[in-house]
């Protein structure tokens, strides 16, 4: 999936300007931003389902203003406002849906209701919303698509099925599917995808690895020692952003980058424990936000 220069407006409100993205084949590309930052706006371009207003995109190889019906039957699409028919039961929309595609799903609806323990014989009107969604889980992943755009997939469901909808996102990736991951729920995109973008007013902030991005960031490091040497033999040790004495005969350190230097620092001291406070996406969200924790 590749965007250039994509813009849309919305009269005078600018909803997207001039982000650019690239989307690997086999990827979970996480896609984080607050709400009305345009997220779900990008999706919607993704598919067809709006114009844009300028720039170029490309998904599976196709331009989506022209190749719109052909794309979307190679894709697994998860709206974030869900809405399914009430008087379907979840078997008759996955097979209605399986038509439109003209393609065989074979036992792998039964599968997927299993490992999701969802009701695939009640009416969507008497399902709760998470069940409702475990639906529309299952219809984006049924045909193994080559592309599932997910927008707040997991909204609903309870910690143990989120957890078996990630193993399945790893799943898909690893047979070369691509995944497009849009979720306020950093803890899931940083646990999911292999890369990240922060979208902030239509604008991209940053793109990168999750792992690189974590990376970047300054973490605390607290070191007990017997005898706490001072702060100001660490001051000018490569990666240390500041220290300070704390109590009972500690020192604490902001660290940016390898540990190493700091350890070889610290190690004639004796040092008797440290702890180390692992930056997390949030931290990176916060960060690039202007924000921070509390």
């Amino acid at each position: 999936m590749s965007a250039r220069g994509l813009t849309k407006h919305f009269g005078a409100a600018v909803a997207l300007d001039g982000l650019d993205l690239e989307v690997a084949r086999g990827e979970v590309f996480g896609f984080v931003g607050p709400n009305g930052a345009g997220k779900t706006t990008t999706i919607r371009l993704l598919l067809d389902l709006l114009r844009p207003t300028g720039g170029s995109l490309s998904v599976l190889g196709l331009d989506p203003r022209h190749d719109g019906p052909t794309l979307r039957r190679r894709v697994g699409y998860l709206p974030g406002d869900l809405n399914l028919p009430a008087r379907l039961t979840g078997r008759q929309l996955l097979g209605d849906h399986a038509a439109v595609r003209g393609v065989d799903l074979g036992g792998r609806v039964d599968e997927l209701a299993e490992r999701f323990d969802a009701d695939l014989d009640r009416s969507m009107g008497e399902l709760s919303l998470g069940n409702r969604r475990k639906i529309g889980v299952i219809d984006a992943f049924a045909h193994r698509p080559d592309l599932l755009v997910l927008d707040e997939p997991t909204g609903g469901l309870d910690p143990l099925v989120q957890q078996e909808f990630r193993a399945l996102v790893r799943e898909a990736a690893d047979e070369g599917r691509t995944v497009f991951l849009s979720s306020h729920v950093l803890d899931e995109v940083q646990h999911t995808a292999d890369r990240v973008a922060v979208l902030r007013a239509g604008r991209l902030v940053v793109e990168d690895r999750v792992d690189a991005l974590l990376a970047r960031l300054r973490r605390a490091v607290t070191v007990r020692f017997s005898t706490a040497p001072s702060p100001q033999a660490f001051a000018t040790v490569p990666g240390v952003v500041s220290v300070q004495a704390v109590e009972p005969d500690g020192v604490r350190f902001e660290l940016e980058g390898v540990a190493g230097p700091l350890l070889a620092a610290i190690a004639p001291y004796g040092p008797l424990d440290l702890h180390a406070t692992e930056p997390d996406l949030e931290d990176a969200f916060l960060g690039f936000y202007g924000g921070g924790r509390g």
